[in-house]
């Protein structure tokens, strides 16, 4: 696939910008993790990502030995600060309080300090580290926990730059379809061995970086965000050949075929952020045409949204997060347009995939799937204030709270139920967002 000059000097100056003003941040935060000495496993094909257990194991355990470890010298230091006044931490209720302790546990059994990363083989892998970062932005806007988070965000920004990749991590030409620079599922050299980089990873994290911009106004997260947006505009499949030709492939891997609801929905969203952020109009243009190539090519008959397509044929298999991006596009369409076919069309979706999603379905899917469904459902009830609003978010968690949370706060899916980095973020995310006005979450 050809990538015409000006999008490529669009996203290496954007990218080249917006690693400059974070790495502005590194002079107050400890050193950038070392060069990985082990091979990282690719990330599983998109049509088995839907089970709960699909997460590799090895990428997915909590760093017990290190958490006891860290518990341990706490102790013994404990008598030398017996005489010192404890503190006062953030005074919280209800969902922020929750929330909060299942970010406490996912930084004492997950993160590396001094590193800005995760655990993995030896670093995760970008999904969940973006989920990490959706749940520090989100609570960065909990009043109580705004200044705390503020240094979180900072810490994320920086463990982002390890997944930055501007030469394909040195592949052989032929290898991916696209040369730009964008964020790779595994942290990129030298800190890894860098791999296939996914769309829809880098979705995430674009919107993510908006949010962050909007939050504090510094300029790295929005060159971040514009930086990805060229990366998916890039990928966009043209060629008149295809079945429904248009787009956006699940990676840029040479030998992938599919094109996703999750790669083309979430990008039609990023650009009407950015557009709204920066006024550019191929911002908006470009999320019409994404918006309008799902509904034409992966809407089923049911009012939901298929997976993806490939070689002509649509896989009907429906996940709640495919109808969330696809209710928020449509919201956020109304928003910037005023057009309120949008928004009706974000109404019909959320009412197909209330009846369809009943709770029992939801805990069958991993918890990251719920939480971009539970997001965007509830901006849509902000604009429209049509019942069930929080409901359905807030019985999720409480399920999870009463069943699926162990002594120590980490929470546990699939089967069999394990803990993992990719839950953990979900599930602090959700509480997150119900802590937090609706109108911070786009």
């Amino acid at each position: 696939m050809s990538v015409t000059v000006p999008i490529r000097a669009l996203a290496d100056r954007r990218f080249l910008a917006a690693l400059a003003a974070t790495l502005l941040l590194v002079a107050t935060l400890p050193a950038r993790a070392p060069a990985a000495k082990r091979s990282v496993p690719r990330r599983p094909a998109a049509a088995k990502r839907g089970a709960r257990s699909s997460y590799p194991a090895e990428n997915s355990h909590p760093r017990v030995a290190h958490a006891r470890a860290r518990a341990a010298t706490s102790r013994s230091a404990s008598s030398r600060r017996q005489r010192r006044k404890k503190p006062r931490g953030p005074v919280l209720h209800g969902n922020a309080l929750r929330g909060y302790r299942a970010f406490q546990a996912m930084q004492r059994y997950y993160y590396i300090p001094g590193s800005g990363l995760y655990a993995g083989e030896p670093f995760s892998y970008l999904w969940p580290f973006s989920t990490a970062v959706a749940a520090t932005v989100s609570f960065a806007h909990v009043p109580a926990l705004a200044h705390t988070f503020r240094k979180e965000l900072n810490a994320r920004l920086v463990g982002l730059q390890s997944y930055l990749d501007t030469d394909n991590a040195g592949a052989p030409e032929g290898t991916y379809t696209s040369t730009l620079p964008a964020f790779d599922s595994t942290t990129a050299p030298p800190t890894g061995p860098g791999s296939t980089k996914y769309y829809d990873d880098n979705d995430w994290i674009g919107i993510e970086m908006v949010r962050a911009y909007e939050l504090t106004h510094q300029p790295g997260p929005l060159g971040y965000a514009e930086g990805i947006m060229a990366f998916e505009m890039a990928g966009w499949q043209s060629n008149p050949a295809l079945p429904c030709p248009g787009g956006i492939p699940f990676s840029n891997d040479a030998e992938n075929t599919d094109r996703n609801t999750v790669t083309t929905a979430p990008a039609a969203e990023l650009g009407l952020l950015l557009y709204r952020a920066t006024h550019n109009p191929q911002y908006l243009q470009f999320a019409l045409r994404a918006y309008e190539w799902v509904r034409t090519c992966l809407l089923l008959p049911s009012s939901l949204y298929g997976d993806h397509i490939r070689h002509g044929v649509v896989d009907p298999t429906t996940w709640s997060y495919n109808q969330g991006t696809m209710i928020g596009a449509g919201t956020l369409l109304y928003q910037e347009t005023g057009n309120a076919e949008y928004l009706f069309q974000a109404r019909q979706t959320a009412r197909a995939a209330l009846e369809y999603f009943t709770p029992a379905r939801l805990y069958l899917e991993p918890p990251f799937f719920p939480a971009v469904y539970f997001r965007n459902l509830m901006y849509l009830d902000s604009v429209t204030h049509d019942p069930p609003r929080a409901k359905p978010a807030q019985e999720y968690v409480n399920y999870a709270w009463q069943y699926d949370r162990q002594a120590n706060d980490l929470f546990v899916a699939g089967s069999p139920p394990t803990a993992q980095l990719l839950v953990q973020a979900s599930i602090a995310q959700i509480y997150a967002l119900l802590a937090t006005p609706v109108g911070t979450y786009f």
